[in-house]
């Protein structure tokens, strides 16, 4: 599983991060940045969590 984020979509509400921190880093502006790997099997529930927190939709997962 991977982390996309629609950066064009992203409002930096920062909602990602705070239900993720250990897999959704920020910018200097509070913008989400993507993860650069495969989300680990032990973090794809809080992968989830992230997507989920995200008031634009602009995170996926694939």
């Amino acid at each position: 599983m991977r982390i996309t984020i629609d950066r064009a979509a992203c409002s930096g509400h920062a909602r990602c991060a705070a239900a993720a921190p250990e897999l959704f880093r920020l910018d200097d502006d509070g913008y989400a940045l993507p993860l650069d790997t495969e989300v680990p099997a032990e973090l794809e529930q809080a992968a989830h969590d992230g997507e989920t927190a995200c008031p634009e939709r602009a995170v996926t997962l694939r």
